[in-house]
């Protein structure tokens, strides 16, 4: 593991850099670490606390719900001093039920169910532990104006929370205070790269006229109808928002560098990654639920029958989120995924801005105990035939450049033990290869 040593000057310029004083929200159980005067951002606590969820940021996976248990049932803080002190995994479920009466004696259910994910983890997180790798996020961050927001500060988005432990870390972001402020409702509009003109122009209405309306557009700022949904919101003078699933400072699609520039200064692009992360496949599905859980609803314009815009309907339905789809030419392939969440998946048929509008208010009797039910079903829709772990390893593979397995898991943020397991299926199905010098892809994963 790499020494944690920290310049105390460094940490504290680096994080009043991208931390200007804010008020914070009551109620989020994070008062005690900061409040609303100037003063308190220049508390110790609170640069800790904040430099923690800036490291965490880069040392959990997107979605990573052990990490997500740990920083907020022990503050990021603490937490991080566990990884540096390397905790047992009996330290770690002693401190995680608050020193409880030796809650793990031999074969209790609780260590069986926390020690395992515990020690898995523990696995997953060390060999990503690094002081330097933080402040270079940091530094990079205040180098291009970027900003750090976490959980309790008064621009947070409130929808997140709704992901319980699979909510971000912290969000790093650029752009407009107005957008975050702002108590416009929020709906997501996301659809297929290729897009075919139907798709863009119905997109491009809605849009322009749920804009004029007062919402805000959430989108993922990937080509196609994302593309679209944002641009026509900039036009329309409206607010939009762009999650990435990479750093902030590197913007992806590079072809879309000129519109989430425009984004970054009047509305909102933002990314649970530190700067300097690039984006893969796992990120990329995992954005998703960002984009989800930040919006009253989710709309899906135009959808191939396993397009990665599914996988935002998932995360719309598991959370309860109204979810509309806008149905196209029965002939049409680029609409063969709308038309499914239309039949066997709950979602409502909208064709116009007025009635994606309705939808946010839209409060069918299934409520959402049965949009879970919706998301169970919708696991399957767009899967590829790839399992979460195997798309994380492929990502962290190389066509070109061999890499040892050490190296591939921490890529990845897996333990060595899951990508020994991966690669061995991935090897199986022609889809990685074993050399002298290490792994290489047999193919790049498409994002």
């Amino acid at each position: 593991m790499t020494d944690f040593k920290l310049d105390r000057l460094r940490v504290a310029a680096a994080t009043r850099a991208v931390r200007p004083p804010r008020p914070r929200r009551s109620g989020t159980g994070s008062e005690n670490v900061g409040d609303s005067s100037a003063v308190a951002e220049r508390d110790p606590e609170v640069e800790a606390e904040v430099f923690a969820r800036a490291t965490w940021s880069g040392i959990a996976e997107p979605g990573d719900s052990v990490a997500g248990m740990v920083t907020q049932m022990l503050g990021a803080s603490r937490a991080l001093t566990g990884l540096i002190e390397r905790w047992s995994t009996r330290r770690w479920i002693v401190e995680l039920v608050d020193g409880a009466t030796d809650p793990v004696e031999e074969g209790s259910q609780l260590a069986l169910r926390l020690g395992p994910q515990i020690s898995e983890a523990l696995k997953r997180w060390l060999p990503r532990i690094s002081s330097d790798t933080a402040l270079r996020s940091l530094e990079q961050a205040a180098r291009i104006g970027a900003r750090l927001l976490i959980p309790g500060d008064a621009l947070w988005p409130a929808g997140l929370d709704d992901l319980a432990m699979n909510a971000p870390i912290a969000l790093w972001w650029r752009g407009s205070d107005d957008v975050w402020a702002s108590n416009n409702p929020s709906i997501a509009l996301v659809g297929a790269r290729a897009a075919t003109g139907y798709g863009e122009h119905v997109t491009m209405e809605a849009s322009a006229g749920l804009v004029d309306r007062g919402f805000t557009i959430v989108s993922g700022a990937a080509y196609g109808i994302d593309g679209m949904a944002h641009r026509a919101a900039l036009a329309s003078k409206g607010r939009t928002v762009a999650f990435l699933a990479g750093g902030v400072d590197r913007f992806y699609p590079s072809g879309h560098d000129a519109l989430l520039s425009r984004i970054a200064q009047v509305g909102v692009v933002a990314s649970e990654l530190p700067c300097g992360t690039a984006p893969t496949k796992w990120r990329f599905l995992q954005r998703n639920r960002l984009i989800a859980a930040a919006s009253a609803a989710t709309v899906v314009l135009e959808a191939g029958f396993r397009s990665g815009s599914l996988n935002t309907a998932n995360h719309a339905a598991s959370l309860g989120r109204p979810l509309g789809a806008v149905p196209g030419p029965v002939t049409s392939a680029a609409s063969a995924g709308c038309h499914r969440l239309l039949r066997d998946y709950d979602a409502v048929c909208v064709t116009n801005a007025a009635q994606m509008a309705e939808i946010v208010t839209f409060d069918p009797a299934s409520s959402a105990d049965e949009g879970r039910g919706a998301a169970g079903r919708l696991a399957a829709v767009g899967a590829a035939d790839l399992s979460s772990d195997q798309v994380r390893i492929l990502d962290a593979l190389s066509t070109r450049s061999s890499r040892t397995v050490e190296d591939v898991a921490r890529r990845a943020g897996m333990s060595v033990g899951q990508v020994c397991s991966g690669l061995g299926t991935l090897e199986l199905d022609d889809r990685a290869r074993n050399t002298d010098t290490g792994w290489l892809a047999a193919f790049s994963p498409s994002t």
